[in-house]
């Protein structure tokens, strides 16, 4: 078993809000995968590996299954912890729900 570099706190959030979308579900999973098994430091660390994630103040924003959805996290690159806040779809994310993490 590979040691995981990075805890993801909410696994069971995260996928129980991606459940809702079942085209989403493989996408995540590789996601999840992934980030456990990284050892990310900063975003360019996090972009080698996810070349589209943007970063709004210390939240990741990932593209998910070719830009159908928005993963959200906040990425805590000290303590090697990245924390679930939202899984939304693009028209979703438009809207600027995820804002109110800011």
């Amino acid at each position: 078993m590979l040691e995981s570099y990075l805890n993801v706190i909410s696994r069971r959030g995260l996928f129980e809000r991606a459940a809702k979308y079942s085209d989403a579900r493989a996408a995540v999973q590789v996601w999840y995968d992934t980030a456990v098994q990284s050892d990310w430091s900063s975003l360019d660390e996090v972009r080698a590996a996810f070349p589209a994630t943007d970063m709004v103040a210390d939240l990741a924003i990932f593209n998910i299954r070719g830009n159908h959805y928005r993963l959200i996290v906040r990425m805590v690159f000290r303590y090697r912890r990245i924390y679930f806040k939202e899984f939304l779809t693009h028209a979703e994310y438009d809207k600027g729900r995820w804002k109110k993490w800011l």
